[in-house]
């Protein structure tokens, strides 16, 4: 009898929970779809490392080596770090009020646009290949010490921001400080005095524990946080088509499902934030339209960084 196709899925960010989600329903489909064919395995860093690592403790900075090495087959990891390493166009993203809201989204996401930008992944020729786009949270929202109300409320802020360009000069045109460090450092860096928000989402914000530290969420839905599902390219090759064509079916599919869950997830969040007496600030139009305003010298900036007028496709997508 033909031995299933083992496949390792790491889920290698916390919470752990927002990426669970998205593995659980690609196992579901694979089990309806491919019964018996596939021997999928879902494990956190520290399974993994005593599994297949000898119990060598293994990071989330170790992720892409070890899937590029082919020490395991999938993983879903934030789109920043597959910019920098992979393909530069992902940082296009980040961009500041770049999509209308989340039927938008999943119009680039899920159509060419979106498929143009996984593509890139897998032509750096790394060993990577990229399947479908997660949000990981969403619409970005700031956890800070105080209430941040309009852009002026910015100037000279220390602001943690995810490890792109686009975010550090998003944050430079509102006069305040980026501070490039990982999200799940907010809590500490924030107690710590090396800054005074940061960037986040909602799904994160008790997930992490920066209620902690930030008893503010400034809600101004500036731009939208994003993983991908990943796999092994030289794994990819060795699959039959028809495997193939059922794992991007069942990538697309706990895609769109963890999208949803992460919009769900900001009225709980929101409705727990106010038992707790922390303070949601809603930004109003005059203020994100001031915002939009002050962020067009980014436009201007990366206009024409991003190649085949990738803006202006997304924006009329």
């Amino acid at each position: 009898m033909k031995q299933p196709i083992k496949i390792r899925w790491v889920l290698a960010h916390d919470p752990i929970g927002l990426f669970l989600r998205a593995a659980k329903v690609f196992v579901k489909e694979l089990e309806d779809r491919a019964p018996g064919q596939l021997d999928f395995e879902v494990l956190t860093l520290t399974e993994y490392a005593d599994k297949y690592n000898g119990g060598k403790t293994v990071t989330k900075n170790d992720l892409l080596n070890l899937i590029e090495q082919g020490k395991l087959e999938m993983s879903q990891v934030y789109t920043t770090w597959l910019a920098e390493r992979y393909n530069t166009q992902l940082n296009v993203i980040d961009m500041p009020f770049l999509f209308k809201d989340h039927e938008h989204t999943g119009r680039v996401f899920d159509g060419p646009i979106g498929a143009e930008l996984l593509a890139g992944i897998a032509a750096s020729n790394k060993g990577v290949r990229g399947l479908a786009f997660t949000y990981s949270g969403g619409y970005r929202m700031i956890p800070s010490k105080s209430e941040i109300t309009n852009i002026a409320d910015f100037k000279g802020q220390k602001i943690r921001v995810s490890k792109s360009s686009v975010a550090e000069d998003t944050f430079l045109a509102l006069g305040a400080i980026p501070v490039s460090i990982p999200v799940e450092d907010i809590t500490k860096a924030a107690g710590d005095g090396i800054i005074d928000g940061g960037e986040s989402t909602y799904p994160r914000y008790f997930g992490l524990n920066q209620n902690e530290t930030c008893p503010v969420i400034n809600d101004m839905k500036h731009n939208i946080a994003a993983t991908s599902i990943i796999v092994n390219d030289a794994f990819w090759a060795t699959i039959p088509q028809h495997i193939q064509e059922i794992l991007q079916s069942a990538a697309y599919k706990s895609a769109k499902s963890e999208r949803q869950e992460s919009v769900d997830d900001v009225e709980s969040v929101q409705v727990e934030a106010k038992k707790q007496g922390i303070r949601v600030v809603e930004w109003t139009a005059e203020a994100t339209e001031e915002f939009k305003q002050a962020v067009e010298v980014v436009y201007d900036k990366y206009d024409t960084y991003f190649a085949n007028d990738l803006i202006k496709k997304i924006k009329a997508a």
